[in-house]
């Protein structure tokens, strides 16, 4: 098969999942498994699973850079950026509609009931995804403690991703001392980011930022939320409200979680906000899977990344609950929101394998109707 055709069915194929892939990452990845392991068989499920395990051992959203993995596997770096982009294409476009009804409408009264009920119930998508992400990244006693001493120093107000990044040393220096070695390696897990200040928000401020996030997020695409309640909230940049909002936007549309990025940029700055958003958080997963595809096979095997990998993934869990705690004080102030609240979070735990979009559009209805109460 010709490279252009090689192109064009990868386009076709990601395009498809980037319009119907609801559900998060779990799901995204089981659909691809389906498509390029069983039905096409472009690559065997021992390998496929190795790329899974890969996606580990860099930022970025998991989802989208399997993508891309499979797009390099299939046809080279051309198909990396034909399949990344295909996939996270319908849910910028979807998401920029949202993101502009939203802000022309989001405030009037025939809207407002609906974003009502909507604020409590993703908070119980939130601790649903911390509860699974948990049950995998505390492994042992050791990993326990360090993500109860960051959640700890996030709600205190620590930084969330010096609080990542620091978890991330203190677990291989912990190894490190079981292992009785002082040979300590040089990390420099991109802390030259921290160095952009608060000033005036701006197209350009908005990619750097989100470029920021983008380079060094770990985990779940949740743990983006708590990277910019800092990043945004914290400086006046984006109302926590909004912030949640685009929460909810990402779980009833498809594709990427972090395709709502798009919408946080479009209401800080318009169109322009939106695309230096998208880029921005993007890139930086193209890059990585662009540039560390062929070192995979030895970075698995390396034991000081595994020790590193699983700290910050218990510090991203510790992340994800810091933010729901945050996001739960400024949204359940009343016996209507502490209702949709405990219902969504009975409905996540009972129905494990109901698709969290509904979720939402439950809560949306509910919201509504209780506003003649």
């Amino acid at each position: 098969m010709s490279i252009k055709k090689e192109l064009l069915e990868i386009a076709k194929l990601f395009f498809k999942l980037g319009s119907i892939a609801f559900g998060g990452p779990a799901a995204h990845i089981a659909m691809m498994e389906d498509e390029v392991v069983k039905k096409r068989k472009w690559m065997t499920q021992e390998h496929f699973l190795d790329l899974v395990g890969a996606t580990n051992l860099i930022p970025g959203p998991n989802s989208t850079e399997m993508t891309m993995h499979c797009g390099y596997e299939r046809a080279g770096w051309k198909g990396l950026f034909v399949a990344g982009f295909c996939f996270i294409f319908p849910a910028v476009v979807i998401t920029s509609i949202f993101a502009w009804l939203y802000q022309e409408y989001g405030q009037l009264p025939k809207v407002e009931p609906f974003i009502y009920g909507i604020k409590p119930a993703v908070i119980s998508i939130i601790i649903i995804a911390a509860f699974r992400l948990g049950k995998k990244a505390v492994k042992n006693i050791e990993l326990a403690i360090l993500g109860s001493i960051t959640l700890v120093a996030c709600l205190l107000g620590l930084n969330e991703i010096i609080a990542l990044f620091g978890c991330g040393l203190l677990g291989l220096v912990m190894y490190l001392f079981k292992k009785n070695t002082g040979n300590l390696k040089s990390l420099i897990p991109f802390f030259l980011f921290q160095a952009i200040d608060p000033v005036k928000i701006g197209t350009f401020k908005i990619f750097l930022t989100f470029l920021k996030v983008g380079a060094i997020l770990y985990g779940s695409g949740y743990v983006l939320f708590a990277f910019l309640d800092t990043e945004l909230v914290a400086n006046g940049w984006l109302t926590r409200q909004a912030l949640i909002d685009a929460v909810a936007i990402g779980q009833i549309t498809p594709g990427p979680v972090l395709s709502t990025a798009t919408f946080i940029g479009w209401q800080m700055n318009g169109i322009t906000g939106a695309i230096a958003a998208t880029v921005g958080i993007f890139l930086p997963s193209f890059l990585f899977v662009l540039i560390l595809n062929p070192l995979i096979p030895k970075m698995r095997k390396s034991k000081i990344i595994g020790v590193i990998l699983d700290a910050v993934n218990v510090a991203a869990v510790a992340l994800i609950i810091a933010v729901s705690v945050e996001m739960a004080k400024d949204t359940i102030t009343d016996w209507r929101t502490t209702g949709i609240a405990v219902a969504s979070l009975i409905v996540v735990f009972v129905l494990k394998k109901l698709n969290s979009a509904f979720i939402v559009l439950g809560g949306a209805i509910i919201g509504y109707l209780l506003t003649f109460f």
